[in-house]
């Protein structure tokens, strides 16, 4: 396989070098343990401390600190057709910067499609776009990765024509058939005998259909479109530190601190032995 590289910087003033690599060496290992193995993907995830660091060959996660426009935040191409990902500075960034970089392992340029059955009554089979981490996005069905909060995300089985009780729909197993869409995600397709592009959303108290009409990714890709006409509740508000989910997070994280800092004085004292012993000789 190909090995694909992504870089997480920060621009953000609230958002440290360190912070990064924390975040950084969580998405890696969900990447090389968890969502590698299911879509056939191999990649390196790597913190960098300025953007001018990153090397050309990854694709790099800017974390900033105000991104206002509709459809801003997300992945897009720059001037040579290479993907990047923009992430607001937000309680919960890591989370999205997961879900972003999980999207453009899966689809680097945002246009890749799979055939299936279509939700709505009345159609037959239509293109979904492959958006990985929208139907299960809401952060109440993300799970940690060294202690920090990363995204669930579809498998390939997702888009099965039948169900299976043997099968994973998502990586956490929150979706139980395919094509589901949970709280707090989407699901996007395009009709070919309409030429009209659709979602079914659960951004309320219940499922609802819409009709996005006619688009083209001659502009930048299908996926920069959907974004643009997806206001997504969760992402334009953040999350609440007082959420449940994220405070177990938190909780996850603080634990995994205490380890690491056990285990780093152990080590410290260790190197210090070390070096008295080479000294005596």
């Amino acid at each position: 396989m190909l090995l694909r590289h992504v870089a997480i910087v920060s621009e953000s003033k609230s958002i440290s070098a360190a912070d990064i690599s924390v975040a950084a060496a969580a998405i890696q290992k969900q990447v090389s343990r968890d969502f590698g193995p299911l879509w056939q993907i191999d990649a390196t995830v790597d913190g960098f401390s300025k953007l001018e660091d990153v090397p050309i060959d990854y694709w790099p996660v800017v974390i900033e600190d105000d991104i206002n426009e509709p459809g801003a935040a997300g992945v897009h191409m720059d001037d040579n057709g290479q993907p990047f990902a923009l992430v607001e500075a937000n309680e919960g960034w890591q989370l999205t910067t997961s879900h972003e970089t999980l999207e453009m392992l899966a689809d680097p340029f945002g246009n890749r499609v799979v055939a299936g059955q279509s939700p709505m009554d009345g159609q037959g089979r239509v293109e979904f776009l492959v958006e990985v981490c929208d139907p299960p996005e809401d952060a109440q069905f993300a799970y940690t990765s060294n202690g920090i909060l990363v995204s669930d995300f579809l498998t390939p089985n997702y888009y099965d024509p039948v169900t299976s009780v043997a099968v994973r729909y998502s990586y956490t197993g929150a979706i139980k058939a395919p094509r589901t869409v949970l709280p707090g995600g989407y699901l996007s397709w395009h009709d070919p005998v309409t030429d009209h592009w659709f979602q079914e959303t659960f951004f309320s108290d219940e499922l609802e259909f819409r009709d996005l009409g006619v688009m083209s990714a001659a502009a930048e890709s299908l996926r920069s479109e959907i974004d643009k006409l997806t206001p997504v509740p969760q992402r334009a508000r953040g999350l609440s530190k007082t959420a449940p989910f994220l405070k177990k997070a938190y909780a996850m994280r603080a634990a995994a601190s205490s380890s690491g800092n056990s285990r780093a004085t152990r080590l410290h004292s260790r190197i210090d032995q070390v070096r008295r012993a080479a000294g005596d000789r």
